[in-house]
Parts: C-alpha cells; sequence; structure tokens
C-alpha cells in the first residue's frame, strides 16, 4: 500500500488553488485553476496534496456530509529554512497566525491558514541543519 495523496474537500476552489500554488509555491498538477480536482506537489518528495470541489464529492457520496465547523485538518509542509520561506509566503500574501517558532528543541514551526480555514503548519526540522 501506498498513500497518494492528502485531499482537502474545499467549497471556494479557485481561491484555494491559488494559494497552494501561488503563496505556497507547490507545482500543480494539470493546471486546473477551477477544479473540480488538482494535485500538488513539493519540489522534493513524493508526497502530495489536492483539493477537490466539495459539491462535487457530495455527488459522488450522496450526501454533503457534516457542516465545516472549527479545524478539521492540519497540512504539514517541511522546509529548509522557516524564516526565507516564511517571508517569501507572506510577501505574497499568506497571513502567519503563530511563529515562526520553536515547537520541540527538534523543531521550528509556523502555522498560517488556507481560504477554507484548513491549518498549514510548515516545519523546519533542526536536526538536519548543516
Amino acid at each position: 500500500m501506498e498513500l497518494a495523496q492528502v485531499r482537502l474537500l474545499v467549497t471556494d476552489f479557485a481561491a484555494c488553488y491559488r494559494f497552494y500554488a501561488e503563496v505556497l509555491g507547490l507545482k500543480p498538477q494539470s493546471g486546473a485553476t477551477e477544479g473540480p480536482y488538482e494535485k500538488f506537489s513539493p519540489s522534493t518528495g513524493s508526497a502530495g496534496i489536492a483539493l477537490q470541489d466539495r459539491a462535487m464529492m457530495a455527488q459522488v457520496l450522496g450526501e454533503m456530509g457534516e457542516s465545516v465547523t472549527g479545524h478539521r485538518s492540519l497540512v504539514v509542509l517541511r522546509v529548509g529554512d522557516l524564516d526565507a520561506y516564511c517571508a517569501q509566503i507572506t510577501d505574497r500574501g499568506a497571513v502567519l497566525l503563530h511563529g515562526p517558532a520553536p515547537m520541540t528543541d527538534r523543531m521550528r514551526v509556523a502555522h498560517l491558514k488556507d481560504p477554507e480555514g484548513n491549518v498549514v503548519e510548515l516545519q523546519e526540522w533542526l536536526l538536519l541543519r548543516g
């Protein structure tokens, strides 16, 4: 078994697409800016994040599911230089909720939200610093 992706069900697909592609700088697979589906990949590693239009999945399942409230997901991205990456993404419109700050003696983190309210954690692993 292999994990193919983590998929986020979103209502405002275009806004989320812009956030993951333009603000966070992840590479879109096909360029489907209006959806209903797109996978994003970082420059290294094999893990991916995908967006899917919530209404499309509701049609597939025959139900809309419970209404979205509170924090329902946490997307974690590892970066080499947290301070530099946070500076880049805030220049592109990201709003940091927390950090960059130490999380443990081995990791520094920063947190922000995508346009749907999904929490994104940016991690810098201190043990990997050269």
